[in-house]
């Protein structure tokens, strides 16, 4: 006689979300955005962090999920697949975490609502209950039929509650980032509403190169106050021409100087104002090529640094390493080709940005209100507690 024995099914982890798990609804936005990042469609920092935004939309509403941990782990997907496109792209790193903080804050809201429900059907359970042994063995008998029904009614409203409470859990997540993206929309005017706290009338006010956030802030001062401003060009871009056409107006007197001229100039400045990349959570910023050299200059003579920049440029990531978040152009606009043996002899580096350490930066004006760099620590914990750990692990 032959005994055969069955070797213990196999116990293998669940497979973990993947981005092929995505559907075509989810799938195709992403590879057209991933496409212009990567071409350099999508250069300005508002639209990036909107086109983030929206795509971390479309994973909660169209992607496969049933609980909130599986949630955050496809956001997290993607937000690598992103990143993988613009390595250097901390606005990315900063809308990720917000989304993932406002899915865990909307699972912790739901779970505290049911907590009172719950107990009071455990508690009604455990007073309808009978006693163990009020019954006779008959009886017991009798009533296991019941005890099947009734397990089977309790595990079928179980079930559907929990489908009802997911539905609920997602149309609150969904109508968080729609608010989040409307405030993304709305960043700069509510920055400019605060322009005239901050700009007198007949102020000389410096700023540098190219920034939309600036420039909706002096334009809207410019409505009630007439002042001077002077631009500095950012060479090689050049970019302080641009900004110094849009500022055009009859309120606003508009010089453009070379950067090799800001020191000189400083001591006649009442108030610098400059825009950013990105805010890091020390409160350093990631600026504009020249902006270091401005901030500097400023603090020489003592003149008030004010940054405008909205809360969805606000890092969580530390600056522990300057070079990892800047990006190196072409030298040409520095040396031109045409100089074949002085371009052969030189080694040329052309940063696109600075890092201005907090020191030298006075007030953060963001879509809230205004704050010191050493409160940034607080607008961070209010805005990404819970995913920090993304933007730490991100580039491991």
């Amino acid at each position: 006689m032959e005994i055969s024995y069955s070797s213990p099914p196999s116990s293998q982890p669940a497979s973990s979300p993947s981005l092929s798990s995505f559907s075509r609804d989810v799938s195709l936005p992403i590879e057209n955005f991933l496409m212009q990042l990567r071409r350099g469609q999508i250069t300005e920092s508002k639209c990036i962090a909107k086109g983030t935004a929206e795509l971390m939309r479309q994973v909660v509403a169209n992607s496969r999920w049933d609980d909130i941990s599986t949630l955050v782990t496809l956001l997290k997907l993607v937000g690598k697949k992103l990143l993988s496109a613009q390595p250097r792209e901390l606005l990315i790193v900063n809308v990720v975490c917000r989304i993932i903080h406002i899915v865990n804050e909307e699972a912790a809201s739901v779970e505290l609502v049911e907590e009172p429900s719950k107990r009071s059907s455990a508690a009604q359970s455990s007073i309808n209950s009978p006693v163990k042994g009020s019954e006779t063995p008959m009886m017991g008998l009798g009533q296991s039929a019941i005890f099947a029904q009734n397990l089977g009614e309790q595990l079928s409203n179980t079930l559907s509650k929990r489908t009802m409470d997911m539905f609920r859990l997602k149309s609150s997540i969904i109508q968080e980032i729609n608010d989040y993206i409307d405030d993304l929309e709305g960043t700069e005017d509510d920055i400019a509403d605060k322009a005239p706290d901050y700009i007198h009338s007949s102020e000389v006010i410096l700023t540098c190169g190219r920034s939309r956030t600036v420039e909706r802030f002096l334009r809207a001062a410019a409505r009630k106050r007439k002042f001077h401003v002077i631009v500095t060009e950012c060479a090689p871009r050049y970019d302080g021409h641009e900004q110094a056409k849009a500022l055009k107006s009859p309120n606003i007197e508009v010089v453009v100087i070379p950067d090799s001229a800001v020191f000189a100039i400083m001591s006649r400045v009442n108030k610098v104002i400059l825009g950013t990349r990105v805010v890091m959570a020390n409160g350093g910023l990631i600026a504009t090529s020249g902006t270091h050299m401005i901030a500097a200059a400023a603090r020489h003579h003592s003149t008030q640094v004010v940054v405008c920049a909205g809360q969805y440029k606000h890092s969580p990531s530390f600056p522990f390493d300057d070079d990892r978040f800047n990006t190196l152009m072409s030298p040409d606009g520095v040396l031109p080709h045409s100089d074949g043996e002085l371009v052969e002899a030189a080694e040329v580096a052309n940063p696109s940005y600075d890092y201005v350490p907090p020191e030298l930066v006075d007030i953060l004006v963001d879509n809230t209100g205004s704050h010191l760099p050493s409160y940034l620590y607080r607008l961070l914990q209010e805005n990404y507690d819970s995913a920090k750990d993304f933007a730490w692990t991100i580039y491991d």
